[in-house]
């Protein structure tokens, strides 16, 4: 059994599943004692595994369908059981038929079981070989998984449990000491700081010809534009066309038009404002007519604005 790796004075659980013969099973079990001097095994059916009182950590080697003529599927909650009663640091040597083309929901590839004894816990996983099924071995996976497909064969894997329990902590060393002073930053070359410094005397004044603005302008520049030349093309009047001033106007258009509407409106108030027939109602009662609307009211001066009361301009 040197290829299983058994050393002297561990302590190994053999995991067997139907349908392996009681026979078999034995003889197995007498070759991994024989391996070394003080070795304990102990013999685990899988269906009662996770219903054993095994404590955490109790097992230095598992060896799980390794029995031959054994047909034994490993589910996530067997392979999480086995890394819980595994040693820290203790090994692991699994055997699974699995199918190649991954063509049925019972029986994992051999990708998948990798990454199932991952998932569980375990590390160092690596695949130790992989073999074909035999006519018989075949018919026998094929009884118990159910399988219907011709795409078997049964892979050998090896892991190892961390060295650590899970759950476990430990405490962290942390120094809180006086940290180091750090050391004086080096000197500058004297060179190099020469380059990147200025004094007063570095820039005289009488030494810089400054450029004058005026210089950039010529007699067109200074000429003083026409403002109907800053009106857009389309400002004013056209041909048959209203002004109308641009949406955000800065030619002046849309002041100049405001303006002409205010003195609209003030020649419009002024037309509607009653004109005396005879010219005398400004002088007051003695010389107005019977039907003046000024009657009542005292003398006001020629032109100024006198506004009427609404119940003295209803006819009578």
């Amino acid at each position: 059994m040197s290829g299983l790796g058994v050393r002297a004075g561990e302590r190994v659980v053999l995991v067997w599943g139907l349908p392996s013969s009681p026979e078999a099973l034995k003889e197995l079990a007498q070759n991994v004692e024989a391996a070394g001097s003080g070795v304990r095994v102990s013999l685990e059916n899988v269906d009662m595994l996770l219903l054993s009182s095994h404590a955490p950590s109790s097992f230095d080697l598992v060896l799980s369908g390794l029995v031959p003529g054994s047909a034994l599927v490993h589910s996530s909650e067997i392979l999480a059981e086995i890394a819980r009663i595994m040693k820290p640091g203790g090994r692991l040597i699994l055997a699974e038929p699995v199918t190649i083309k991954g063509d049925d929901s019972k029986l994992k590839t051999a990708g998948k079981l990798l990454s199932a004894l991952k998932l569980s816990g375990l590390v160092d996983v690596s695949e130790v070989k992989n073999e074909t099924l035999n006519a018989e071995e075949t018919a026998s996976v094929k009884e118990v998984t159910g399988y219907h497909g011709n795409s078997l064969s049964r892979v050998q894997v090896s892991a190892s449990k961390p060295n650590f329990e899970v759950g476990s902590s430990t405490q962290l060393k942390l120094s809180f000491g006086k940290k180091a002073a750090r050391s004086e930053k080096p000197a500058l070359d004297p060179n190099a700081a020469k380059m990147w410094t200025l004094s007063a005397n570095d820039i005289d004044d009488d030494d810089v010809d400054l450029l004058d603005s005026d210089a950039l302008l010529d007699a067109e520049d200074l000429k003083k534009p026409d403002p109907a030349s800053l009106k857009a093309t389309s400002c004013g009047d056209g041909a048959g066309k209203k002004k109308k001033a641009c949406k955000n106007c800065s030619c002046g258009l849309a002041e100049e038009l405001e303006q002409e509407s205010k003195s609209s409106k003030k020649n419009i108030k002024k037309d509607t404002q009653p004109k005396s027939a005879c010219g005398s109602c400004y002088l007051g009662d003695a010389f107005r007519c019977a039907s003046c609307p000024y009657m009542g009211m005292p003398a006001f001066k020629p032109g100024e604005k006198v506004l009427l009361q609404e119940n003295q301009l209803n006819d009578a």
